[in-house]
Formats: structure tokens, C-alpha cells, sequence
């Protein structure tokens, strides 16, 4: 939940809003309005926040009168918490803030609506198609790495062995079998992954919460050319490449258990053979980051020092730029909802927050969260705010002096030409200590490690600031390019 002032406090609101939507987190936000008798006039902080935040919520309403507050403040909460969550708004008059309430506020405003399993029917039809499959997938997106439904689906992947990929957002390694590696890494962005390939390979896909925003269908299904089942809590929104062959809506964990029971498939060898390939390449190059040493430092190396301090409870907070692909790609979770990323809005600046966030809810663990040397200054300032909430967390800067996701992205589609990409240097360790904070300025791959050991015993946030090796960005975008070494 979050409160804003009037007019330029509500406008402030909208990113932060927009990227709950996109991400699907539940989000409560409260605005204030000038007084209801007011409310056409040219004066201060006068503002149509409701028509402002129509586009970004999935809830947008006035109260005009005190009496409403309980009705409005209820639908609220529903609309933000059912099916896929996002954010709901709330615009308060100051008047009507003021204002008595009469009303009765019991226990059942707000209450979220239960899911049942899906209908019969669609769940037979799926059963049919994944049982006469011989090259089937999943594909998991967000709404599968909710922590309710965990322990359903690792029964559905235990039980069918089916491989499976997932988007930025979807579950990583936790969720496959104990005893047989199904997941063949993450997809997203570009289609150039192992998985891409096998998603090419398949003659059925299962996609289990997830939403278009996290990878779009026209990337990675253009053809639409096997039959895809859809598994969710809402139906898909209609797509000339996403056109469903069998559509089953509900609690995706009951609908998990009811069809699993139903199935047999049988993978033919040639695509267990596939599978087994991608597993191999995905290992290597994570394998790889050892290798990597001097200044700047490659990404590699720095998710091969990070893999080394996060503890099975750690919490990771990723800020959108050139490291979320390395991390999204080469660190798999290792439980639901490890990493938090904007994966659909691409909002700059969120680490920082998510990390403050993150240590309010989860003070005893470790928290670390990730940005760029542009991303950080988005929400730089919020280090303040850390400092005086007495919250504790590492965040890692990986500084090329530029927007470097932009810069790469600019100079493949430009004949390499750039512009407005270039960040001067700023002092992160003087920064830090400006807030009373710890900070670090890396010079080269071998101290990594013993900084990081420094900023786990530190009580304060810790700012680290790396040099990073971007030089080999464009493999990113090639297809499926996976080794670094040469």
C-alpha cells in the first residue's frame, strides 16, 4: 500500500503503479484530491487522476462521498489481488478524507476470491494432445512462481518429466525433479536461447501462468503452428500468435493436480536428445565465469562471486539494463519468487526500492539487489530512506559509463553508431558514506569476493560498485551463442 499527496504526488505514482500491473504484484495505492466542490476549478494540485490512472491500474475510482469509502476501499483490494494481481487506485478528496465515516468495515470488504479447478472438458482435451505429443514443452511465466501453487507444480514436472523453460519472471531450477534436470533455462527478449530452439522443436506447448508482456507470442510462436494449452487464472488475451488449442482457467494449482493424473506422454529420443544438448550448453556457460579475471570485470565472473554468497533464502532485487539479461539468463532461482524483475514495463530504478521493500518484510535475511550505473541513479536517493529505516542490503552496480542495454541494442540496428548513452563517473563509495552507508569501488575480479565477505557483516546498506566487461554484449542477440571464452 502507498499514499500520495495531490496533483504531482499522484503523478509520481504512475511508473510505480504501471509496473505492478505489468509484473502482476498487488499494489493499494491512495491519492489525495482537492476538495470535492473544487474539483473543476483551476487550482492548486487539481488533477483528473482517475482518467490518469485508468491505463495503469486495474482499479481506478473517486470517493464522493464518506460513506462509499468502505464499498470503494473493498473493491479495491479485490480487483488487485484476483486473478492476475496488479494495482488498484484510489483518489480521496480532502474533504471527504476528513469527513466522518458511518459505515462498517467487517472482515468480509476486500475478501479475495477463491479459484476453483478448470472445466472438465478443457482438461480432457489437453490430457489428449499432451498424450499423443511426442515433442512436448512447458513454458512457465509468473504466475507459476506463486508460492501457493509450488508444490503442485513440481508435482506436474516430477510426474510428466516434461522439459520446460520459463520466461524472466517463471520459476528457474527449483521446480524440476529431484531426480532428472527438465529445466533447459530462461527465454526472453531475444529468440536465440536453447530453449527458443526447443520451443521451435515442439509439437505441443503448455504455457502455465504466463502473460504476453513477459515474451511476446510474436517472438517466439510466430508460426503458431503446434497446439499450444493454456494453463491460468484468466483467459488469454486473443493473438494472432497465441491462439489457444485447449484453454483451461482457474487456480492454477488445482487445475496442475487434475491433469496431471491424466497424462502419460511419450518423448521420443531425438527430442530427449535435444533436451539433453540444451542442458549441456546452459551448464557450460554458466561454468564459464570462473575463468574470467583482470578489470573491467566480465558479467560472468560476477555472477560466479554472487553465486557463491546467495544463501537458499537470500532475496534478489533485479534493475532493468544489460546485467538483468546476463543474470536472467545465467542464475536460476532457486525457489518461487527469488528474483524480483520488470520484465514488462522495464522499469528503471526499481532495485533500489525492491530492496528496501524486500528487507522490511524479511529483516533476518540476506538481501541483494543489482543495477546498473544508470539504473542506480534513478533511485539513488532512496539510500536515505534505507538509512533511516535502519534496513540492511547489498547492492551491486555494474558500471560501464553508459546505458549499455540502449547502447548495444543501438549499435546493431545503427551500424554501430550510438547516442545518448554516455554517463560520466561518480564516486560510489563517497556517495555512500554521504548517507552514512558503506561503500565499495571494486578494481578488479579478484577482490570481488573478499568485498562481498566485508558486506555481509556490514548492519548498513552497502553500495558496490564494479567495472564491467560489456565487450561481448552482441553475442546477447545472436542465436544461441553460449560460450564466452573466445
Amino acid at each position: 500500500m502507498c499514499v500520495a499527496t495531490s496533483g504531482p504526488g499522484v503523478t509520481n505514482l504512475v511508473t510505480g503503479l504501471v509496473t505492478a500491473t505489468s509484473e502482476g504484484d498487488p499494489v493499494l495505492a491512495i491519492g489525495g484530491e482537492v476538495p470535492v466542490h473544487e474539483r473543476l476549478k483551476k487550482t492548486h494540485q487539481s488533477l483528473d487522476a482517475i482518467s490518469l490512472m485508468k491505463p495503469v491500474t486495474k482499479y481506478s475510482a473517486e470517493v464522493v462521498t464518506a460513506n462509499q469509502l468502505g464499498e470503494i476501499m473493498g473493491n479495491a483490494i479485490r480487483v488487485a489481488e484476483s486473478g492476475r494481481p496488479g494495482a488498484a487506485f484510489i483518489s480521496l478528496p480532502k474533504d471527504i478524507g476528513l469527513a466522518d465515516f458511518t459505515g462498517d468495515i467487517t472482515h468480509n470488504w476486500g475478501k479475495k476470491l477463491t479459484q476453483g479447478g478448470g472445466a472438465q472438458s478443457e482438461i480432457d482435451v489437453a490430457a489428449a494432445l499432451i498424450n499423443t505429443s511426442r515433442r512436448p514443452m512447458i513454458l512457465l511465466g509468473m504466475q507459476a512462481s506463486q508460492t501457493n501453487i509450488a508444490p503442485m507444480l513440481k508435482n506436474f514436472l516430477a510426474k510428466t518429466k516434461i522439459p520446460y523453460t520459463a520466461t524472466f519472471q517463471g520459476p528457474g531450477k527449483w521446480a524440476q525433479p529431484a531426480d532428472i534436470e527438465t529445466f533447459v533455462g530462461r527465454v526472453g527478449l531475444f529468440r536465440n536461447q536453447p530453449a527458443d530452439h526447443l520451443l521451435d522443436q515442439s509439437d505441443c506447448i503448455i504455457t502455465i501462468g504466463y502473460d504476453h508482456i513477459e515474451y511476446d507470442p510474436s517472438i517466439w510462436n510466430q508460426s503458431n503452428k503446434r497446439n499450444l494449452i493454456v494453463v491460468d487464472v484468466i483467459p488469454a488475451d486473443q493473438d494472432n500468435d497465441f491462439v489457444p488449442t485447449a484453454e483451461i482457467v482457474g487456480d492454477i494449482g488445482i487445475i496442475l493436480d487434475e491433469l496431471v493424473d491424466k497424462l502419460s506422454p511419450q518423448i521420443d529420443n531425438e527430442f530427449s536428445n535435444e533436451v539433453a544438448n540444451a542442458l549441456v550448453l546452459n551448464k557450460r556457460t554458466v561454468s564459464e565465469g570462473v575463468q574470467f579475471n583482470g578489470s573491467p570485470v566480465h558479467p560472468l565472473r560476477v555472477i560466479h562471486e554472487l553465486q557463491k554468497i546467495i544463501t537458499p533464502d537470500t532475496h534478489i532485487a533485479l534493475d532493468v539494463g544489460s546485467h538483468y539479461i546476463w543474470m536472467n539468463r545465467y542464475y536460476g532461482a532457486e525457489y518461487a519468487r527469488q528474483v524480483l524483475v520488470s520484465n514488462g514495463q522495464q522499469t528503471l530504478g526499481v532495485a533500489l526500492p525492491w530492496a528496501i521493500a524486500m528487507s522490511l518484510m524479511f529483516p533476518d535475511k540476506r538481501i541483494i539487489s543489482v543495477s546498473g550505473d544508470g539504473g542506480f541513479l534513478f533511485s539513488a536517493m532512496e539510500l536515505e530512506t534505507a538509512k533511516r529505516l535502519g534496513v540492511k542490503f547489498i547492492h551491486i552496480i555494474w558500471d560501464s559509463a553508459s546505458y549499455d542495454m540502449v547502447s548495444f541494442q543501438e549499435a546493431a540496428h545503427y551500424d554501430g553508431d550510438t547516442a545518448g548513452v554516455q554517463l560520466g563517473h561518480y564516486d560510489v563509495e563517497s556517495y555512500a558514506k554521504t548517507f552514512g552507508c558503506q561503500g565499495y569501488n571494486v578494481k578488479s575480479a579478484d577482490e570481488i569476493a573478499s568485498v562481498f565477505q566485508k558486506a555481509i557483516s556490514c548492519d548498513v546498506p552497502v553500495l558496490i560498485n564494479i567495472p564491467i566487461d560489456y565487450s561481448q554484449n552482441m553475442r546477447l542477440m545472436q542465436d544461441v551463442i553460449q560460450s564466452f571464452v573466445n
